[in-house]
């Protein structure tokens, strides 16, 4: 299932995504408010991608490749995963390239992914940041998303405790 904006197409993540995911995953700036860090292992990439493929194929999530329409650019990733069908909520999240932030690419591809999601019939959607993440928090303000509450000390990384932020969006 493609979905096509203004300037971006999402479409569903290929197994020969891994050539360019893996060097997106494996750049620490990107995965700065990661639940892990950097990845270097091109397997683990791999793997993933495997299990976004077949997810999708089962219909139990949806992960997308976002393109740059004008060149066809890979720029990130997006989802809607966690879906619930029984109480028609599911949950987003998103990662793009360094290079691609700041042009509004990613907010623009999230917007589809929620009318996505209202297309489906679901009537809420979550989200989760890193409390630092102050981009990815603004985006999803941009969409509707309310801050609904922090999870104290929710992951470890780098020898500490990160507090996450937690979104919601009533469809």
């Amino acid at each position: 299932m493609n979905l096509i904006t203004e300037r971006v197409r999402l479409r569903p993540v290929r197994a020969e995504d891994a050539a360019w995911i893996f060097p997106m995953m494996g750049d620490p700036e990107v995965m700065a408010f990661w639940d892990v860090d950097a990845i270097d292992d091109p397997e683990i990439i791999d793997a993933m991608i495997a299990h976004q493929i077949a997810e999708t194929a089962a219909r139990r999530a949806y992960y997308w490749a976002i393109e740059r329409l004008s060149d066809d650019e890979p720029l990130g990733e997006c989802d809607l995963s966690e879906i619930d069908r029984w109480h028609r909520r599911g949950e987003i999240g998103f990662i793009l390239r360094r290079d691609a932030w700041g042009e509004g690419l990613a907010t623009e591809a999230m917007a589809a992914v929620v009318n996505f999601a209202i297309d489906l019939g679901l009537k809420r959607l979550g989200a989760r940041t890193h409390v630092a993440n102050a981009a990815s928090a603004n985006l999803l303000r941009k969409l509707g998303f309310e801050e609904e509450g922090v999870l104290r000390g929710h992951v470890e990384r780098d020898g500490e405790r990160r507090d996450c932020r937690l979104f919601g969006l009533l469809l």
